[in-house]
């Protein structure tokens, strides 16, 4: 065998043994980056939309950026942070509460932005059409002024007595005064008495509840939205240190003690948005995804707060009810 075949059969040799070592990694999969911006309670809201795009495919990580911004309760910071996120590249922008989605469409006309509101979108002015949006923003808005017409009636069920309901609400979200007007002429026909009370910051809540007092409302009713939830856990000790029936929009209000809550369910809007931002990052142009609305809704009554208020829960309410915390 001569040196020049020897010195072939080393090459070939080693080609098969470095051969699989040297060949091109696997593709990986395409990093999605997504943008998060709220007004407060970034944390549950995060985890949730996470969840949900799991549910989807997307692992944060591993194929998935969520890039949260949180204004910690301070509106006025909402701006910058959508500017933020504009800058950062993300594909598409999910933005809750009225503010935040506000702030994200002056930020960026171009780029997809999916809304969870509970507001009315077309009477606040974010929108022109449910069914044809239009421009970059689509999403989830609720039925707001509808839902607080009947936690009013709820509520004076519960209080057939009841002349005089302080409201609390956000007046940073434009359509909570549309819903406030609504709640007015639901108060005429109960033969109720309205008490509006603005709240932006956790001292206002104070003073609130102190005017409530001074006032002598006999029940509350929340307009909520991202701020009330954010401070829902102070609401209801306020609420049962001044012995005050009060019914919110939200299931997390009642865990927290609360007495009666009526709205949507959480985890289907959130599980609905993250089906938004999954279209969209398959192609999807927010013009032409219609604007949903809740169709899932529960009653939740805390029994054990009703008792610890002196109150007898009306039976039919009870069978009426989704979910009965004993």
């Amino acid at each position: 065998m001569t040196r020049r075949t020897i010195g072939l059969l080393v090459t070939l040799t080693l080609g098969c043994l470095v051969g699989p070592l040297a060949a091109d990694p696997p593709p990986t999969a395409t990093l999605r980056r997504i943008g998060l911006l709220t007004v407060g309670a970034s944390a549950s809201l995060r985890d949730a939309l996470q969840q949900s795009l799991r549910d989807l495919g997307y692992v944060d990580g591993e194929n998935l950026v969520v890039e949260a911004r949180d204004a910690g309760g301070k509106a006025e910071r909402l701006p910058d942070l959508a500017a933020e996120l504009v800058r950062r590249e993300v594909e598409v922008i999910v933005a809750t509460g009225y503010a935040a989605v506000s702030a994200a469409q002056q930020a960026t006309r171009t780029l997809p932005i999916v809304m969870l509101i509970g507001g009315d979108p077309i009477g606040s002015g974010l929108l022109s059409s449910l069914t044809r949006p239009g421009g970059n923003l689509t999403g989830l808005a609720g039925l707001s002024s509808k839902l607080s017409v009947k936690r009013l009636a709820w509520l004076k069920a519960v209080l057939p007595t009841a002349s005089h309901v302080a409201v609390l609400f956000n007046p940073v979200d434009a359509s909570k005064a549309l819903d406030f007007t609504q709640l007015q002429a639901a108060s005429r026909m109960l033969g109720v008495r309205l008490l509006p009370l603005e709240v932006q910051d956790p001292t206002a809540i104070e003073r609130a509840f102190a005017t409530m007092r001074q006032e002598r409302v006999e029940a509350l009713i929340t307009v909520g939205e991202i701020f009330t939830l954010q401070h829902r856990t102070q609401i209801v000790a306020l609420a049962a240190q001044h012995r005050l029936p009060a019914i919110y929009d939200l299931k997390a209000f009642v865990v927290a003690g609360g007495l009666m809550a009526y709205g949507s369910r959480f985890e289907e809007r959130i599980r609905r948005v993250a089906g938004y931002v999954d279209q969209i990052l398959h192609g999807a142009k927010p013009a032409d995804l219609p604007v949903e609305q809740p169709t899932a809704f529960e009653l939740v009554i805390n029994l054990q707060t009703a008792q610890t208020l002196g109150l007898t829960m009306p039976p039919w309410l009870l069978v009426e009810a989704d979910e009965v915390i004993r």
